[in-house]
């Protein structure tokens, strides 16, 4: 097995090499040979070689099993006026990838029910999906741009979706349903907008194909609500690419933290092992103001981890073995500073990534 890592920006590189320890562990554990090779990706890569995505990480992203993400960006790459940003690399290696479907799993740790701004009774027992939307949408449409104008400046940016797009997605979001609750609701903003109005006419369609899970459709600021209100009512989430980033930013703080919640990013491309070739990584950003300091809650990432040897590398043993080790250490009361009660003892970076390491040793 081959896995590409690109720690990438900020406490990226920190996140990543606590992950990649437990990957190694869970290979000498389970009894299967893993090579990690790392290469420059986003900030870090246009600062050495002037680009977000050198030919060299593509070629090798291309050519392994999954990839791992630490994250990119930061206040030095953050000039809008900039020709290369950091995020493009993001933007090119997933559609290099062709990965289209982002699955971001949302599980309530109960011994971290203290540590989200929700009530306990809301969140106890929430466990939700939200498939989002990758390589199309507001995100990718063009025109994209800022123009000077007789009245002022302006800019523009456009959403566009085919069928095709919504349908694929729509299918990979019912068979995780499948495996799960066998509910899926449906995102999107119909009332207003021509995009949402054929994602619901598509969803539809695709719907009828999966008789027995049963949909719904939720427009999106009213989702935005659900979720603070009765996120245990769901199961499968399934919308674009914006409303899918928003949504689960926001479905973060009912773990706690962005620092707990990892992604896999999908499509039907397969690797040697006959299994998606998947893009890993945390949901969380590059967060430079506590970079190198050890303050990083690498579990996101150690979790991110778990999905691609479920997904990837054919590992599932290995990836509930991991699951159940991030829980151990929780109960045990280690906690990084983001999930920390006021006053209480955090621990580092590299003091959790040990912890979850010792609990895989037991």
């Amino acid at each position: 097995m081959k896995v590409c890592v690109l720690p990438g920006d900020g406490i990226g590189p920190e996140v990543t090499a606590e992950a990649v320890a437990v990957l190694q562990l869970c290979g000498r554990r389970f009894g299967f040979a893993v090579e990690c090779e790392e290469a420059l990706f986003g900030g870090s890569a246009i600062d050495a070689q002037g680009t977000a995505l050198p030919e060299a990480t593509q070629r090798l992203a291309l050519a392994s099993d999954a990839v791992l993400l630490g994250a990119v960006g930061g206040p030095k790459w953050d000039n809008p006026n900039a020709s290369v940003r950091p995020e493009q690399g993001l933007l090119g290696l997933r559609r290099a990838l062709g990965v289209f479907a982002n699955l971001r799993p949302v599980t309530i740790f109960p011994e971290l029910l203290d540590a989200a701004p929700l009530k306990a009774e809301i969140l106890r027992g929430v466990d939700l999906v939200v498939v989002r939307e990758l390589t199309g949408g507001i995100y990718f449409g063009k025109p994209s741009e800022r123009r000077e104008t007789a009245n002022g400046r302006e800019a523009v940016d456009t959403m566009i979706y085919s069928e095709g797009e919504i349908a694929r997605l729509m299918r990979s979001a019912f068979e995780l349903a499948r495996q799960r609750r066998r509910k899926l609701t449906s995102v999107d903003k119909a009332n207003v907008l021509a995009t949402s109005r054929l994602w619901r006419e598509v969803a539809h369609e695709v719907a009828r194909e999966y008789p027995d899970v049963a949909y719904e459709d939720v427009l999106v600021d009213a989702m935005a609500m659900h979720l603070l209100r009765r996120p245990r009512d769901f199961d499968v989430i399934a919308t674009e690419n914006l409303f899918g980033d928003i949504l689960t930013d926001e479905a973060s703080m009912l773990a706690g933290s962005l620092g707990l919640l990892p992604s896999a990013s999908l499509g039907e491309e397969r690797n040697g092992l006959g299994q998606p070739r998947g893009l890993y990584e945390p949901i969380h950003g590059s967060a430079p103001d506590i970079a190198g300091q050890g303050k990083a809650n690498p579990l996101a990432t150690i979790l991110s981890v778990a999905l691609m040897l479920r997904y990837s590398l054919s590992q599932p043993a290995a990836a509930a073995a991991i699951e159940s080790a991030v829980a151990a250490v929780l109960r045990g009361g280690l906690r990084t500073p983001d999930i920390a009660a006021t006053g209480a003892r955090a621990v580092t970076t590299a003091e959790m990534g040990a912890a979850v390491r010792r609990e895989l040793e037991r």
